[in-house]
């Protein structure tokens, strides 16, 4: 149980540095434009490269890596993630900055993958969604503390000391998953089988219903500021006090629903969705008084992240002993949906309709909703099948002993 916990810990602090580097640069464009030469919108360009890397390259080096030993490619997936932070830190162009995202949103998706599936086989099958969310909470304190802390450490010592630290950091965590994570045996699963699997059609309807539910929170969640500033009538001062709120909310609000996850999964993700479209359907209204505003940024942060671990444990139900490329193109999902909700809340901002981006974000999340029923339809059974004869008590998580032979 201690080795369990232990290792749950260090691939959650993992994951909490891969994590942070996803937005970090956000905070520090005027900085690096300045530096570099480049305009502001030119170097949000970075942010953009660091999302089609998770997106597709993500999957690309799961499936690559599907027969590689589990702890080596933990390592070698953090060290990659350390060699392009040392080239963000020290880029003199930005072509050299774009490249450094670039490698290191390579191991981003294909980790966090490998995270989440490691992460299963040292617990109880009951306690599955704990541990997905365990994991899953690095990413969310990475939102709520690391991106803010490294705007600010990159204000006072440049924007190139954030990438050092996580350079630093990194090779840390290389030392820890050494030290920690258990020997497993090499998966026996070829690339054909990984590939069999994500393109079955539980597992597809998945990650559909990741990418369009979650673009419904982008579309609203990209442009709260403006909205809680023009609309409601916050100070700047407030909103950021909203936001550390919004993202203490997630914080929890994952963690509670992996928990709820492990008692009933239909339950918990048609749940969230649902709360999901009833807050942003409100949101138009709730952002005219001040109160209800806030008592509606605290309700979508609870249920923002709350989507991780059900939608993850839909993945793992149906994905068999070839896992990782689904989890992992589960994972470019959430930053598909992330960037769609982003550009259809842009052209709603555009159109003069900031206020009511909210009815469209629960339109899209009502589509996820929808989406949930083809993946996990209603049975009079309380032990329920599906598709592929899956029991949908709990989520089916290969032991170590079933996936493979070689050794490392």
């Amino acid at each position: 149980m201690r080795q369990g916990f232990t290792t749950l810990a260090v691939l959650c602090v993992s994951v909490f540095v891969v994590g942070t580097s996803e937005y970090l640069i956000s905070g520090l464009l005027p900085q690096v434009g300045a530096d570099l030469g480049v305009s502001v919108g030119t170097a949000g360009q970075a942010v953009t490269v660091y999302a089609l890397g998770v997106v597709v390259g993500g999957p690309l080096v799961a499936a690559l890596t599907a027969r590689t030993p589990r702890k080596a490619l933990a390592l070698g997936l953090m060290l990659l993630f350390a060699a392009g932070s040392a080239i963000s830190a020290s880029a003199t162009s930005f072509e050299l900055l774009l490249i450094g995202r670039l490698v290191s949103s390579l191991s981003h998706a294909a980790f966090l993958a490998l995270a989440m599936v490691m992460a299963t086989s040292v617990v109880p099958p009951d306690r599955t969604g704990t541990a997905i969310s365990t994991v899953a909470s690095g990413f969310t304190v990475a939102t709520l503390l690391g991106v803010p802390l490294g705007a600010l450490l990159g204000e006072r010592a440049g924007w190139r000391a954030p990438f050092a630290v996580l350079t630093a950091l990194a090779l840390a965590g290389v030392v820890l998953l050494a030290a920690v994570l258990p020997r497993q045996q090499a998966p026996a699963t070829r690339l054909r089988d990984e590939v069999r699997v994500v393109t079955r059609r539980p597992v597809l309807l998945a990650i559909v219903t990741t990418a369009v539910g979650f673009s419904g929170v982008a579309t609203v969640f990209t442009y709260i500021t403006p909205l809680l500033t023009r609309v409601s009538g916050f100070s700047p001062a407030a909103v950021s006090g909203l936001l550390l709120a919004y993202g203490a909310g997630s914080f929890v609000g994952n963690l509670f629903a992996g928990r709820f996850a492990d008692r009933s999964l239909s339950a918990t993700v048609r749940g969230v969705f649902g709360g999901l479209v009833g807050v942003l359907a409100l949101m138009p209204f709730a952002a005219l008084w001040q109160p209800s505003a806030m008592a509606a940024v605290l309700v979508l942060g609870l249920l923002a992240t709350a989507t991780i671990a059900p939608l993850q444990g839909l993945i793992l139900r149906h994905a068999g002993d070839a896992p990782t490329l689904a989890v992992a193109a589960n994972v470019g999902a959430f930053n598909l949906g992330a960037a769609g909700g982003s550009a259809i809340g842009g052209v709603i901002v555009a159109a003069g309709a900031l206020r009511w981006a909210g009815l469209v974000g629960a339109t899209l999340s009502l589509v996820g909703l929808a989406l949930t029923y083809l993946v996990l339809p209603r049975t009079s059974s309380s032990a329920r099948t599906f598709p592929d004869g899956v029991s949908g008590r709990h989520p089916v998580v290969p032991s170590v002993e079933t996936r493979g032979a070689r050794t490392r």
